[in-house]
């Protein structure tokens, strides 16, 4: 069994007695890419400066690396790199100097850290250029490379994706994608581009008005979001166990009036038409339909998310 890098147990934060996040628990696994799915105003923010220290919790407890960040423990977090706002850099600096203004502050002894980053970032030669002038995606690279300042094993990101255009984030991509598969670097990641996490994520948790409304790892959600089978039947109950015993298809869902969803190819249609009528069972309709992610979120949602 991995390790769990975070683990959240019936966590509650309120402002000004408002809930924002409530009864959240949540785990996530060591090396993985844990994909946090939810619209604006979800609590995803709120949920990571929780993780990351920069507020308290009201109630629950966090865990990080199987400690509670308290007290003595409070040194855990320095194993944790977070890009949760826009980091403070300065418009008059270059790259470099700004990551070495932030070295000098954390104490890191090696200076040819800065440089190692800057390469992997894509920022190496980037000069004297000064951060005022640099694109968004170039902000953002340079605030996952101050993220990566201290070497840590768990990145927190808000949104690294937001507001870059499709070259920015496939560049962000496959530097998330390098951290992850080649430094062992785990990786939580909030966004509202359900698309984009579609290629990183390896689970999810989807949220919305504080509350955790499932958690599922990429392989499951591919099964339940690839395409499937829409039945309707006049008899749901003998359906079942004709698709279970007969046919081995175990992974479906019975819903009111005799609908089925069946999560089977869709050129499985005509077996199991066969085996209705064949015993007798009423067939009203049968059709195969493709489930994205978003409708997957909006499903969940009973419509109403606004990603």
């Amino acid at each position: 069994m991995s390790e769990s890098v975070l683990t959240m147990n019936q966590v509650e934060k309120r402002y000004r007695n408002v809930p924002v996040l409530q009864d959240i628990t949540m785990e996530i696994p060591r090396g993985s890419i844990y994909g946090l799915v939810g619209s604006n105003g979800a609590g995803k923010s709120t949920l990571m400066r929780l993780i990351s220290g920069q507020t308290r919790i009201d109630r629950g407890e966090i865990r990080l690396f199987g400690k509670i960040p308290e007290k003595k423990e409070q040194r855990v977090r320095r194993r944790i790199g977070t890009l949760i706002e826009e980091p403070g850099f300065y418009g008059d600096l270059s790259a470099r100097q700004n990551l070495e203004y932030y070295r000098l502050q954390f104490g890191i002894p090696e200076k040819e850290t800065i440089s190692r980053l800057l390469d992997m970032v894509g920022l190496g030669n980037t000069g004297k250029k000064k951060y005022r002038n640099f694109s968004m995606g170039m902000k953002q690279r340079l605030g996952l490379a101050l993220a990566m300042l201290a070497a840590p094993e768990f990145l927190v990101l808000d949104e690294p994706i937001n507001g870059l255009d499709p070259e920015g984030i496939l560049e962000i991509r496959n530097i998330l994608l390098r951290l992850n598969q080649e430094n062992g670097i785990t990786l939580l990641i909030s966004s509202h581009i359900l698309s984009e996490l579609e290629n990183l994520a390896t689970q999810y948790g989807f949220l919305s008005h504080g509350k955790m409304l499932e958690q599922i790892s990429a392989k499951e959600l591919k099964d339940k979001c690839g395409t499937y089978i829409i039945l309707e039947v006049d008899d749901a109950g003998q359906m079942a166990v004709i698709l279970e015993k007969e046919l081995g298809i175990t992974e479906y869902k019975i819903l009111p009036d005799g609908y089925f969803n069946i999560y089977a190819p869709p050129e499985r249609k005509e077996e199991i038409s066969r085996a209705a009528i064949l015993h007798g069972i009423g067939l009203h309709a049968i059709s195969a339909l493709n489930i994205e992610l978003e409708d997957y979120y909006m499903n969940l949602m009973g419509g109403n998310a606004d990603a």
